[in-house]
């Protein structure tokens, strides 16, 4: 019998932490980082920190996840 775990990696593995912490559906939160006008990682980390009280690390993993779409 194999049992088989399906593990997200990466900048998703913040995404329910990020909605716990924050109230607000991770559909939203990347969301706000597209249609963001800032074109920089840096910038657009920046910005949810000061602007929407995020913790570093969770505010580079929603900017890294969207930057990986394309």
């Amino acid at each position: 019998m194999s049992t088989e775990r399906s593990t997200v990696k990466g900048p998703a593995s913040y995404f329910p932490s990020i909605e716990k912490r924050y109230g607000k559906p991770i559909d939203e939160w990347l969301e706000l980082v597209r249609q963001s006008p800032l074109e920089r990682h840096g910038e657009k980390v920046a910005f949810l920190k000061q602007e929407h009280g995020m913790g570093h690390g969770h505010a580079n993993a929603v900017v890294a996840y969207v930057r990986a779409e394309g």
